[in-house]
């Protein structure tokens, strides 16, 4: 008989203890639940600002966990099939900072897909370890990066034996997963640990249908969004261990980085959420994949626009899919991405995830409904009627393998100077330069600027995309490693 309960939410019940003790705070926060800041109380409601508390014996603490936040991670991991979770308020960046920084040390090796998230190469900077990047396939009628292929990482392990880990991004923001279980069972033959950024995958623990997880997978680290699809509060998520990772050292490296300070909103909100998903994930997860099928049959009776799903998968690059990601290619209709997902916002009042140069995507998870999803397809309907135009001169390029020339930690520290954009080419980059959402690098430290790269950004830039990581807020100008 399992011994845990998943009808537990221990960290709401000591909550609701607390404010039913009526307790006189002299400690911080100095709001004091909320009477010191009225406008804040009203704004967002008493019975959040009561329970935004400081840690305490009742309440545990996040830092060192031996009561109810302890009992609440343990629940976690046994939704989750891992050997521990840890509550993560600072973002699954953290998680993912925390899972590189626990295998790798200064001047290690690790093997990752070029498309991670930015968390990953900040990863490296504040840890120093070094990349050896493995460039992910590419979807030339879509312009988009896919997964990382087996033959692709078993070279990169041949040629980089000494490398300490092997980074998944899986699946990636367009819901397409690698081969997890094969690269998993290669890397650990070579004696190297599995980091899985996770952050789109929550729901894939709660469905027979979805693609594996990395715990399934036999993975040893993942870092899960449980505010992206599992309806926790932004900012909290879940770092999972498994195979003997030692909890204790690894709790040691997330508070290297992470608040002295957990939020209790945050904290409960996962412990809730949890909860929710251990109990009717099953049924919330096939209402969503089928919400998500319905909208893209729809799309793509429209014409012009594609919703792709399961029919590219290759075995390979593209070995899974999730369904639940509405992915939508715009180019032939003449729209970048970014435009359409501007006229959805500006003119339709419908706020999807994000648009890139080719694609946008809607995010599909458990608050949604049939009604909004129909509004979203006639509002994509009226785009193409109104706005189509001809698809000649369309980039779509979405991936550019990146010349690596210095690691991360390397570059982000050199000396470096400020250059107009046009003037940079062929220079070394010491910041990023990348898209916001999805966050993935165009240009990261120690990279070459090229001239394929400047003609991206200038591009993206004209098409309104949201450029970010540059000291400039400009981005007209880039800081380059000084020469000489």
């Amino acid at each position: 008989m399992n011994r845990f309960s998943q009808e537990k939410a221990p960290i709401l019940e000591a909550l609701n203890r607390y404010k039913a003790m009526r307790v006189v705070p002299f400690d911080v926060p100095g709001h004091k639940r909320g009477k010191g800041n009225r406008e804040l109380t009203e704004f967002l409601g008493a019975q959040c600002l009561t329970v935004d508390v400081n840690s305490m014996k009742p309440l545990d603490n996040l830092c060192h966990p031996v009561s109810v936040i302890k009992e609440a991670e343990e629940l976690a991991a046994d939704a989750f099939g891992a050997e521990h979770a840890f509550f993560m308020v600072n973002g699954t960046t953290s998680a993912v900072q925390s899972m590189v920084m626990s295998v790798c040390k200064c001047g290690e090796k690790i093997i990752m897909p070029r498309n991670v998230h930015r968390s990953a190469i900040n990863a490296l900077i504040l840890s120093g370890a070094v990349p050896v990047y493995v460039n992910p396939g590419m979807d030339r009628e879509l312009g988009i990066s896919l997964g990382m292929s087996l033959a692709d990482v078993e070279l990169a392990i041949k040629e980089n034996p000494d490398a300490k880990a092997v980074l998944v991004n899986n699946p990636t923001y367009y819901g397409v997963c690698s081969n997890l279980k094969a690269i998993t069972d290669l890397a650990h033959r070579h004696q190297m640990r599995v980091l899985v950024d996770e952050a789109h995958g929550t729901h894939f623990y709660f469905s027979e249908d979805l693609p594996m997880t990395a715990m399934e997978a036999g993975a040893d680290m993942a870092a899960v969004s449980m505010h992206k699809s599992g309806g926790s509060l932004t900012q909290s998520s879940l770092l999972l261990i498994n195979n003997g990772v030692s909890e204790g050292y690894v709790r040691q490296i997330i508070n290297l980085t992470q608040t002295t300070s957990g939020s209790y909103l945050l904290i409960s909100s996962l412990d809730i959420s949890r909860r929710n998903l251990a109990l009717h994930g099953k049924q919330i997860f096939h209402k969503v994949s089928a919400m998500a099928e319905y909208a893209r049959t729809e799309i793509n009776k429209i014409g012009g626009y594609y919703a792709f799903s399961k029919e590219r998968v290759n075995g390979s690059t593209i070995f899974d899919f999730d369904v639940t990601k509405l992915s939508v290619h715009t180019l032939d209709i003449g729209l970048a991405g970014i435009e359409v997902y501007d006229l959805l916002r500006d003119e339709y009042d419908i706020q999807i995830e994000f648009g890139d140069i080719g694609n946008i995507l809607a995010y599909i998870s458990i608050g949604d409904r049939i009604l909004d999803l129909e509004r979203l397809v006639s509002s994509l309907s009226e785009i193409k009627r109104r706005y189509a135009k001809d698809k000649a001169g369309m980039l779509s390029q979405e991936y550019i393998r990146p010349q690596v020339e210095l690691a991360p930690q390397d570059a982000f520290y050199a000396e470096s100077e400020s250059l107009p954009l046009e003037e940079s080419s062929g220079r070394i980059c010491s910041e990023f330069v990348m898209c916001y959402p999805p966050g993935i690098p165009i240009l990261a430290p120690g990279e070459k600027v090229t001239d394929e790269i400047l003609e991206y950004i200038h591009y993206a830039k004209k098409k309104g995309c949201f450029l970010t990581g540059t000291q400039d807020s400009q981005v007209n100008r880039i800081q380059v490693i000084r020469e000489g």
